[in-house]
């Protein structure tokens, strides 16, 4: 079987593999979690999947960042870089919208995606996949956090080896022949080292999109194996319930990867959904979008502008706004509006944000200032181009319970932050003024 060629897309700094097949419509970007591009091909049963994959659409697909023929990274990719690498391969080719395919671990990524950049997505499909991948009481079939550090250990002590590879395949995929068990082990192997695979799970072991998922509002599709196919398929069924107008699908059958099992029925259902889509039998919204707000403002600032004198006061302000914009500019962040010594901006990645934070909280104090910064990651309306609605004002609630010097998050933000290396302290749970229910809000460690 002929492979595509492999290209590669520019995301940051890091150069994403890529490859496009078939003519589509639609296009559909498939987010495999650990695949080696051209390899991937030299297994029997997964050339033949993206072959009916590219019959039905104009199939790209792509390496994760740390992943198969793209890019070496250090440490473990944020969700949010991730996505950067989505964007980046759809603009490399020239895809304005697509369907977006995320199968296991990935299907957090691609869920967040679809809230994200609903005007990029033309709908979601999830395969075997899970919000989150540690147990919860929402979610109390999922492994331990005990049991997902020690499966990371496992892979970083054994990773490579042929007994222990062949194991970890047959266990998730019981459908593997023996015959095609050795180009598995070789795509697998060569896909990422121990460290980056033990990263993996680690990472995963704090990505929770549970909050999320309501703010999905592209069409989707969820299937799962009846047998487990990864998490179990009450994850699937979890997932399929809390992504307003979804459809679920049980497939029969144990195996991890898709093109194990009864293809025709999972072919059925997936052409039926893309043609239902191609013909917009569902509706997609892109006025409202998931963003991350930050609010800021000066610690003090009454006494410090009643000291310094109007003139001194509105000089100080003008070289504290530059400063505020130069961070912004560095994080991607977009100023939607100041309000007399306080910024309010969104961005559509909470790290950024956070850091962004962080560099206004520690570069301010040059100026003989001191502030103190808050946010949220929710749904926004999108309003002449602003974010606006609920989620900005539990943003601007957030900030008016940090301290000062502090950059305070709510939970969804921590939730969301999996692998960047931020850390957190707990500050408690908090009512907020105007905001239904409580709220745990966490203090970004310096």
């Amino acid at each position: 079987m002929d492979v595509p060629e492999t290209r590669y897309a520019r995301s940051g700094e890091v150069s994403i593999a890529y490859q496009a097949l078939g003519d589509g419509p639609p296009d559909l970007v498939f987010a495999p979690p650990i695949t080696h591009l051209e390899l991937d091909w030299e297994c029997l049963s997964v050339a033949q999947f993206y072959s009916r994959l590219a019959s039905a659409s104009r199939l790209i697909l792509f390496n994760l960042r740390g992943v198969g023929m793209s890019d070496r990274i250090p440490g473990v990719a944020t969700l949010e870089s991730r996505m950067d690498d989505i964007r980046a391969v759809m603009d490399a080719t020239e895809s304005e919208r697509a369907v977006i395919f995320g199968l296991g671990d990935a299907g957090p990524l691609c869920v967040l995606f679809a809230a994200t950049y609903p005007e990029r997505t033309a709908a979601l499909v999830l395969f075997n996949s899970a919000p989150r991948f540690v147990r919860n009481p929402q979610l109390p079939w999922l492994p331990t956090r005990a049991e997902q550090e020690a499966q990371a250990e496992e892979f970083e002590r054994h990773w490579g080896e042929p007994e222990f590879m062949s194991e970890v395949l047959r266990s998730s995929n019981p459908g593997l022949t023996e015959a095609e068990l050795p180009s598995h082990l070789r795509a697998l192997r060569v896909s990422v080292s121990p460290g980056s695979a033990a990263g993996y799970i680690r990472m995963n072991i704090d990505v929770d999109v549970c909050d999320v998922l309501s703010l999905v509002r592209v069409p989707t599709l969820v299937m799962h194996r009846s047998g487990g196919g990864g998490w179990g398929v009450q994850s699937g069924r979890y997932l399929a319930e809390h992504i307003t107008g979804s459809r679920f699908v049980e497939l029969p059958g144990a195996d991890f990867m898709p093109g194990l099992g009864d293809q025709d029925r999972l072919f059925a259902e997936l052409e039926q959904f893309l043609a239902d889509v191609g013909e917009g039998k569902a509706d997609v919204e892109t006025d409202r979008v998931l963003a991350t707000v930050l609010f800021t403002d000066i610690v003090g600032s009454s006494e410090k502008a009643a000291s310094l004198g109007d003139r001194a006061w509105r000089e100080l302000l003008e070289r504290h706004h530059a400063l505020v914009r130069r961070q912004l500019s560095r994080f991607r962040g977009v100023e939607v509006d100041t309000a007399g010594d306080g910024f309010f901006a969104s961005f559509d990645g909470p790290a950024r944000a956070i850091r962004c934070a962080c560099g206004i909280v520690k570069t301010v104090p040059e100026l003989g200032l001191e502030v103190r910064a808050g946010l949220h990651t929710g749904e926004c309306e999108l309003v002449d181009g602003k974010v606006a609605g609920i989620a900005v004002h539990t943003g601007a609630r957030v900030a008016s319970h940090a301290q000062p010097g502090e950059v305070l998050v709510s939970g969804t933000v921590k939730d969301l932050v999996a692998g960047s290396g931020l850390a957190f302290d707990d500050r408690g749970s908090h009512e907020l003024k105007g905001i239904p229910g409580k709220w745990q809000l966490y203090a970004v460690q310096r």
